[in-house]
């Protein structure tokens, strides 16, 4: 499949998505948008491929925003089409059942920052700069924003950083919760795919059942937060990879999952 505004390259079990516009600092459009929701069906569908990176190209940004000149027209319904627009594949990317890391460099601004939230995992540059600007912008936040930061860093903090549309570091971003790791540049790309092959080399239904339990665990009370993570672990024991693991646990031996 084609893309005019991204790269999708496959390394073996893993995708690695780069944001393709450098020269507008990879800001997001709707058309990046529509094939960034393309990519992630290609990803889903192909069973080589067990965990995705995303990143932007170029040593600049991971992704600007929002670009500016394309929102500048907007009508209100125009507005609101867009906003629902980038949720939605945010979601998508979000609630695919593979993991994805997001390999943040330069600036993370807007919906980049927006979309480094959707992912499960974020790896940072030492050089990522992270914010939400919006309102210094006149609108707010409308790829996700207004509720992913705050069940990640906690209410207080993403109001200061929403509220004041100020920029952090990456070095903040750790302090906060709202990044995993933070590398010297010409170490986060080896350092994500480091990660990924690790996450790779596990068991890939067991790794998706736990995605679920977490994500959807976080939107429900306790009580059925546990019940889902019942419901999965079930599954997980419907599974050939459950036999294997356990078995191989046993004989003393490195396991060979298959997904099934």
């Amino acid at each position: 499949m084609s893309y005019e505004n991204l790269i999708l390259d496959k390394e073996n079990e893993i995708a690695i998505l780069y944001i393709n516009r450098p020269k507008y600092l990879n800001a997001l459009n709707a058309q990046t948008l529509e094939e960034l929701s393309r990519a992630i069906d290609e990803v889903q569908r192909d069973p080589a491929i067990k965990v995705l990176i995303i990143t932007g190209a170029g040593d600049k940004a991971f992704a600007a925003g929002a670009d500016i000149n394309f929102m500048l027209p907007l009508s209100p319904a125009e507005g609101r089409y867009f906003s629902d627009m980038g949720e939605k594949v945010f979601r998508k990317l979000e609630l695919m059942e593979k993991p994805v890391i997001a390999a943040v460099i330069g600036f993370a601004l807007g919906g980049g920052c927006e979309l480094a939230m959707a992912c499960d995992i974020r790896l940072a540059a030492e050089n990522a700069i992270f914010g939400q600007p919006e309102v210094g912008l006149g609108i707010i936040p409308g790829f996700g924003g207004t509720q992913r930061l705050p069940r990640l860093v906690g209410e207080g903090r993403a109001k200061e950083l929403t509220f004041t549309a100020d920029n952090i570091s990456a070095e903040e971003a750790y302090r906060i919760g709202l990044v995993n790791h933070v590398y010297p540049a010409a170490e986060l790309m080896p350092q994500a795919k480091k990660m990924a092959s690790r996450i790779a080399a596990r068991a890939p239904m067991a790794v998706g059942y736990a995605k679920f339990a977490i994500g959807k665990g976080l939107q429900v009370d306790i009580d059925t937060a546990m019940s889902i993570e019942s419901d999965m672990f079930g599954l997980c024991c419907a599974t050939e990879d459950k036999n294997e693991g356990l078995g191989a646990f046993v004989e003393k031996r490195k396991p060979q999952f298959k997904n099934r």
